[in-house]
């Protein structure tokens, strides 16, 4: 047969072809399920009227909570004021890059492990246990978590800015702080932990800054003006911070400053 004639043939049977795909397919797909198969999103009731969702829907919505996680770490923990003062500590030295950001961050995560664990293991007692036990359902689980977040929240946050986002969102019905929400709460605190780093901050830039002073003055009495202050104060500033235990004090004084260790 030659090419001319197959050619024919196909431009006349690929119509015929396309319309019974298009006349037999639904029918195809419109098959009985498989009994082994399970249903993506299913909402059951149990028989204490309790609404359950099926374990597909729990893992998508377990995965959409994961991409979260950056944001609860930097908005409502210990994890901002640790690193704004761990910044502002290596601008005063004169440290561009030294500690690198990534020693910094991981520095940051471990210490906030540390100063968030009591939280953590009454979110645990409380929240995560039940209902891995099954004891409890998923809202009341989130319910008993929000309770010592909350309080820890709460005891870092100055009344005043509580005050001022309750003020801005206009709410009238929030009887006492414990019953601020978490979309009031969390502003407050982030707005008070940066007052506090900013204030620990400029605690610690005093001392450095004192020897760039030094060392500018006796630098201009000594008629050396093209010689930059910094390349002679950074080892006065590396030995003041060696000799009195810097990391240490920095560090100790960042975790008593929460009150939870």
């Amino acid at each position: 047969m030659s090419p001319r004639v197959v050619a024919a043939v196909l431009r006349r049977c690929l119509p015929l072809l396309f319309g019974l795909l298009a006349l037999f397919a639904p029918q195809a797909f419109a098959a009985a399920p498989d009994p082994l198969s399970v249903p993506a999103i299913t909402l059951s009731t149990n028989a204490q009227g309790q609404q359950e969702y099926s374990v597909s829907l729990q893992i998508l919505l377990i995965m959409t909570a994961l991409s979260f996680i950056p944001a609860f770490v930097m908005l409502m923990t210990s994890f901002t004021r640790i690193i704004i003062v761990f910044s502002i500590l290596r601008q005063a030295l004169g440290l561009q890059s030294t500690p690198s950001n990534q020693v910094m961050i991981g520095l940051a995560l471990f210490l906030t492990l540390f100063v968030m664990a009591p939280v953590f293991d009454k979110i645990n007692t409380t929240a995560l246990q039940p209902y891995l036990n099954q004891q409890i359902q998923a809202p009341e689980a989130l319910s008993r978590a929000e309770v010592p977040l909350k309080a820890f929240m709460l005891a870092q946050t100055r009344q005043s800015d509580l005050d001022l986002f309750v003020r801005l969102s206009k709410r009238k019905d929030i009887a006492s702080a414990d019953a601020t929400p978490l979309t009031i709460l969390v502003p407050a605190f982030v707005t008070s932990e940066l007052k506090t780093a900013f204030q620990i901050g400029f605690m610690i830039f005093i001392p450095f800054l004192i020897i760039d002073l030094v060392v500018s003055s006796v630098l201009m009495a000594m008629g050396m003006m093209m010689l930059s202050p910094l390349i002679i104060s950074l080892p006065f500033k590396l030995m003041l911070f060696v000799l009195v235990d810097g990391w240490a004090l920095i560090i100790g004084t960042l975790a008593g400053s929460f009150g939870t260790v």
